[in-house]
């Protein structure tokens, strides 16, 4: 048999009493920010805002200790104003430990004193927070109408005051009143117009999840599961974020909706949590007995009479002694089920004798009551009766789902219309943006202007650094010139001396052989080359042949110079560095040859290779190239090339690669040879 829930015995009560303490926390901060606006602050009144922010938490964590503290500063107050903020305070911890004299004597003396102050926002806002801690109250104790009334007097009187990032928190305690009532689609108006003006007023996520699983319940009473759990989901998300009281509403919230869909062990795991978390705190004795008195009806669905036995009578002294009457009905109820799964009709026929209808009763409840009244006089024979009862359920029935439709036709209309009123404020809103954009186009602009400035001012920064660049590579290239004309002008003084001298002792005897006509010939070479970065291939040949036939004679018979072109090859119109060549044929003839006994010999070979290159390879027989020999000679002509060639490089996709290597030749002879692999379309331009 299908039963209902106990959500009237105050699903929502403890989601007020946290909207309020919110309120309250608003409505502080902005009575501190007015008397900051207004006047000098108070030293009494700046303690009371330290004392607030401090304690904030306690309030529902440690209520009773935070109550003494805040009594004992309000009998030294002096300010009259001072002493009912903290009379404020005392009456929120009331709230939280369910004593609801103390709390109504507080709310009174608090109105008294509002009465006797002349009107204003703030006075407004006061009496509002006083107002929405009447509706907590009235919950508490199952006066829904007044609640309902009292909670929207305190929503116009917020209207009217300043600190409206409360109005949420309110209006949620509005619709909690309006569900109670069985105004679903109304509760759930409020719910929305909640979360509407919380997304407006960007309110952190921690302020939205009441309102989401608010809807939830809301839901779960239509029986939409899916909109339900939409909203659960959305709660959920924050869990670790909620306050305890906030964790028990969600909970005990989401075990209802899977007690309405027949999933009482999912529906008793979420009332389990509910008792947990309640026995973490002293103070929510509320909450863990109302979560005993679900837990036992759970049981009793599954037919499992000890367990429900058990938790019934955990719970009725605590609603006995607050005088709960729906729980107690609720109670009762249960208590019939309990003795017909024991088939002991003279303890149900007690009950019900017993047993008074509350007025306001939810009508879940009464069908729940009817289901069990017509199973039990028809085991006890009393068919009449049964009939009855039968009837009566069939029309709750039907009663109960008009309502529904009714409430979820109402609902579809007021979201329908709700949405055309978020429309036409998002219209507002988007005007508003489009004056806000054009004041941000002139920001916009300043901003483009400033980055053009810096631009350009990186601009002439990188440019200076390139010129400055330019002027260092040139720099190297006026001394790498300055070095090659140096060794082009410094051409081994110690030969052309030691030619002048062999060239003055032979003119007595060989005359007509004089050498003399080509030193004269390399010197007027040396200095036309000078001045020059690049040379045909043919021009250097010509000055090492000059070179060469100046040295024979030195070098003797045994020395053989062989120079090998390949017949594509015209040396004429072909560009290599200046000395190039003769640079490695002067090292070779002195560090190598020169020393040499028996055959001499210096091959100079220029070949084509693939992808537009030419080589020229320099070898001799000299036994190759060893650092360690005393005749190697200091390096300076050959590092003279290496840095023309190094710049020269720099300037040109292809380079020119050089490689100093020693070879095998033919003969067994070890040898040294300096190959140039240099590109056809190679540019000598700096």
């Amino acid at each position: 048999m299908k039963k209902g829930k106990a959500t009237y015995v105050s699903n929502s009560r403890s989601r007020q009493t946290l909207a309020c303490i919110a309120c309250c926390l608003f409505l502080f901060l902005f009575t501190g920010c007015r008397h900051h606006s207004a006047q000098t602050v108070s030293p009494e009144l700046a303690a009371f805002e330290s004392f607030f922010t401090e304690h904030f938490d306690s309030i529902a964590l440690a209520p009773r200790q935070l109550r003494a503290k805040a009594q004992a500063r309000m009998a030294e107050a002096k300010d009259s104003l001072v002493r009912t903020f903290y009379l404020d305070m005392t009456l929120k911890t009331y709230l939280i430990t369910a004593q609801y004299d103390s709390a109504w004597i507080a709310i009174r003396q608090i109105e008294d004193f509002i009465r006797k102050r002349p009107m204003s926002p703030l006075i407004a806002d006061l009496y509002s927070d006083c107002l929405n801690m009447a509706g907590n109250l009235y919950s508490r104790i199952g006066y829904s109408d007044s609640a309902r009334h009292a909670f929207h007097q305190a929503y116009e009187w917020r209207m009217r005051g300043v600190h409206k990032e409360v109005i949420p928190d309110i209006l949620i305690n509005l619709a909690d009143a309006c569900n109670r009532q069985g105004r679903l689609d109304e509760g759930a108006a409020w719910y929305r117009r909640a979360l509407y003006l919380a997304d407006s007023l960007q309110l952190p996520s921690t302020r939205k999840y009441p309102i989401y699983y608010g809807l939830g319940q809301t839901y779960v009473t239509l029986r939409d599961f899916d909109l339900c759990d939409y909203y659960f989901n959305l709660a959920a998300r924050d869990y670790d974020l909620m306050m305890p009281y906030e964790k028990y509403i969600y909970l005990n919230n989401r075990g209802t909706s899977y007690y309405y869909r027949n999933e009482h062990k999912e529906a008793m795991s979420y009332f389990r949590r509910v008792i947990s978390l309640a026995q973490m705190y002293p103070d929510m004795l509320f909450e863990l007995n109302l979560a005993r008195l679900n837990l036992s009806d759970c049981f009793l669905q599954l037919e499992e009479a000890d367990s429900a036995l058990l938790y019934m009578q955990a719970c009725r002294p605590f609603f006995e002694e607050l005088g709960v009457t729906n729980a107690l009905y609720y109670l009762d109820t249960q208590a019939i089920e309990l003795s017909l799964l024991k088939n002991n009709y003279s303890q149900a026929r007690e009950i019900l004798s017993q047993s008074v209808t509350p007025s306001g009763i939810d009508p879940e409840m009464l069908h729940i009551r009817y289901n069990y009244l017509r199973q039990y006089f028809k085991e006890t024979g009393d068919y009449r009766n049964a009939y009855h009862y039968l009837n009566e359920s069939k029309r709750l029935d039907d009663s109960i789902r008009n309502e529904r439709i009714s409430m979820r036709t109402t609902d579809l209309a007021l979201r329908y219309q709700q949405d055309s009123t978020l429309l036409a404020h998002k219209i507002q809103i988007r005007e508003a943006e489009n004056e806000v954009l054009l004041l941000r186009q002139t920001q916009i602009i300043v901003w483009v202007i400033a980055l053009i400035i810096l631009l350009l001012a990186a601009f002439i920064y990188m440019y200076s650094k390139k010129q400055r660049a330019l002027l260092q590579a040139e720099g190297r290239r006026q001394i790498s010139s300055l070095r090659l004309e140096n060794i082009r002008g410094r051409l081994s003084p110690h030969f052309i001396f030691n030619v002048l001298n062999q060239e003055m002792a032979n003119l007595k005897t060989q005359a007509l052989q004089s050498e003399l006509p080509l030193l004269v010939k390399l010197m007027r070479r040396n200095l036309e080359l000078a001045e020059q970065l690049c040379v045909t291939l043919a021009e250097e040949l010509d000055f090492v042949k000059t070179y060469i036939d100046l040295e024979r004679q030195a070098m003797g018979p045994d020395f053989h110079f062989t120079v090998h072109i390949e017949d594509n090859i015209r040396p004429e119109n072909l560009l290599i560095p200046s000395m190039l060549i003769q640079i490695p044929v002067e090292n070779a003839l002195k560090h190598a040859l020169r020393c040499k006994k028996g055959e001499r010999n210096l091959l100079i070979d220029i070949s084509r290779q693939a992808e537009g290159r030419w080589r020229i390879e320099i070898t001799d027989n000299g036994g190759g190239y060893r650092p360690e020999s005393p005749s190697r000679g200091t390096g300076t002509g050959m590092k003279v090339i290496m840095q023309t060639i190094q710049i020269l490089n720099s300037r040109n996709n292809e380079e020119i690669n050089v490689n100093v290597h020693n070879v095998i030749l033919p003969t067994g002879e070890t040898g040294c040879q300096i190959a140039f692999s240099i590109p056809t379309d190679y540019c000598y331009e700096i």
